[in-house]
């Protein structure tokens, strides 16, 4: 067989060259209220996506601590990545990631990649979504969804951060596109929608209306907090006093934006609201996952 030939055929073992490559990857879970206690009532996946074990640093009848992994630590051209979590109704679940998750250089064919991320809160239940942050290496593309769907009186707070390229090897962004869409609904109504192409090349990436150029951006969201205006106060007085952020609340959902070139600064902003904001939205003091310590 030519080299052409091995280029358009898959191998035995399902990989590819061209651009039918697809290598997929998910991971489901559940979570109930069992006697009091939240329990992971469901892992379901494949390929490399696992969970820890649970964890309750928080004590038995609090919140269920769940660490995502992915071992090979980012994604690369064909990888399609699905992360699926139901919290059912009196149940709180807190989920987040030992490391940054990382996107790779697309491949010579410029095959892309997927990462879906599909949370579902009942009525009465709690959700806190935390993950570490992306980070896309130069020549990335491919394309991020996700979808909240929240019913009844359900609790959702979350984030997500994403950095491009890697400033301090001298590899900023300059090429690929990645495509974000975010969607967050309540009974199916939506309350939050967003669409956001990341590409270089394009006048809004440098633009002051768009990107301005920044190289990092986060986005902080909080669904169910009592006093929405009475939180935003507060974050305003506690949090740096510096152009890089706002926050504001719109439908019930309360967003913080952040959008700078530091990475660290973008975490500290969003954990320190999370600690704000915690014993505002659900009475409980925040409890720093201890993987974000090591």
């Amino acid at each position: 067989m030519m080299l052409c030939d091995i280029a358009k055929s898959p191998l035995a073992s399902g990989h590819r060259f061209d651009q039918g490559r697809h290598w997929a990857a998910s991971l489901d879970l559940r979570f109930a209220q069992r006697d009091g206690v939240t329990r992971m009532v469901q892992a379901r996946h494949q390929g490399p996506l696992r969970v820890q074990r649970p964890f309750y640093p928080e004590g038995r009848s609090e919140a269920c601590h769940v660490y995502v992994l992915h071992p090979p630590g980012g994604l690369v051209s064909g990888d399609a990545l699905t992360i699926s979590a139901h919290v059912e109704s009196g149940a709180h679940a807190l989920l987040t990631t030992p490391a940054a998750n990382k996107l790779y250089k697309a491949d010579s064919q410029g095959v892309a990649w997927a990462q879906h991320t599909q949370l579902s809160v009942e009525d009465n239940a709690i959700l806190e979504w935390l993950p570490q942050e992306t980070i896309a290496f130069d020549g990335s593309k491919g394309e991020q969804r996700t979808h909240i769907a929240l019913h009844g009186s359900a609790r959702c707070l979350g984030w997500e951060m994403m950095a491009l390229g890697r400033p301090a090897s001298d590899l900023p962004y300059v090429s690929g596109r990645i495509e974000q869409h975010f969607r967050l609904t309540l009974d199916g109504k939506p309350l939050w929608l967003e669409r956001q192409p990341l590409d270089p090349l394009h006048p809004r990436f440098a633009g002051r209306w768009g990107q301005g150029g920044a190289t990092v951006q986060a986005t902080l969201w909080a669904v169910g907090i009592a006093d929405a205006p009475a939180a935003i106060d507060a974050l305003r007085e506690a949090l740096p006093d510096n152009p890089r952020w706002a926050v504001t609340v719109r439908y019930g959902v309360l967003l913080l934006r952040y959008l700078g070139h530091s990475r660290n600064e973008a975490w500290s902003l969003c954990e320190q609201a999370w600690r704000l904001l915690r014993p505002r939205w659900i009475e409980r003091e925040a409890h720093t996952p201890r993987i974000w310590l090591t």
